[in-house]
């Protein structure tokens, strides 16, 4: 569990030709447990924020704060999932799960029993055995999580995670992975092109503005404060008006 905070971030990219500025006067809190989608146009900063958030990046001016200590560098209490899965193919899907605590040698006895329940209990039960060719692209996604998950991140950083995912298993993947973040009580900041899933999956919604990307709304999501379900949420009346108005406002300088 913990806060995120964007204090007058800005951000500039020094290339061959001179600067760019990808970023300029970013506030935005993000409050412990909540979950935010980010989505504005390509180009405008969006990953660039998970990068900053993860210390991969450090901003040119202002600073990313987690629960008010700044951050200046990588940090085990932030994990991050990107868009494909990366697993390796000759590796078990049980191998696949303990990477990350293999690489912090942290791969215990009672880590590995760990990652063996969230297997059984995430539908990956009697595939640890397995490598992920025999996989279907939403069972890989799930070790993807759980790789994750198994380093006990505070803050989970989702960088469209399930865009390699067809339609249908990207509604039922989602789905899946806001109960098991929920039930985990983890901060999470997911970036997405894809409206539906941005408003379904999240308490509230970013909208950035084209580079260089600052923040040009936030729209608080009422069904999830709610409980209801990103499928649930997809059927909900307001759903439309939230579609409509986060549309408008991305294509408003097309």
């Amino acid at each position: 569990m913990a806060q995120v905070e964007f204090r007058n971030v800005g951000l500039k990219y020094h290339t061959v030709t001179g600067e760019v500025a990808a970023l300029t006067e970013v506030n935005l809190t993000i409050k412990d447990e909540e979950f935010v989608s980010i989505v504005g146009q390509s180009g405008c900063g969006k990953s660039t924020l998970l990068s900053l958030i993860s210390g991969l990046l450090k901003p040119t001016t202002g600073e990313v704060l987690i629960d008010g200590m700044a951050v200046t560098g990588t940090s085990k209490r932030v994990g991050y999932m990107l868009q494909q899965d990366y697993l390796f193919e000759w590796r078990t899907i049980l191998d696949n799960a303990l990477l990350g605590l293999e690489i912090r040698r942290e791969k215990t006895p009672e880590a590995i029993a760990e990652v063996r329940e969230m297997l059984k209990v995430y539908g990956l039960g009697g595939f640890e055995h397995y490598y992920p060719p025999q996989l279907s692209g939403g069972m890989r996604q799930r070790v993807a999580l759980i790789r994750t998950l198994a380093t006990r991140p505070d803050v989970l950083l989702l960088d469209e995670p399930f865009s390699a995912l067809d339609y249908q298993n990207r509604l039922s993947v989602g789905e899946e992975v806001v109960r098991i973040l929920r039930e985990r009580k983890k901060t999470v900041i997911m970036v997405t092109h894809d409206i539906p899933e941005a408003v379904s999956m999240a308490n509230r919604v970013v909208v950035m503005t084209p580079r260089p990307g600052t923040i040009r709304s936030i729209h608080k999501i009422k069904m999830c404060d709610e409980g209801l379900t990103p499928l649930q949420t997809r059927e909900a009346p307001q759903f439309r008006e939230y579609f409509t108005a986060i549309w408008k406002e991305l294509n408003a300088d097309a």
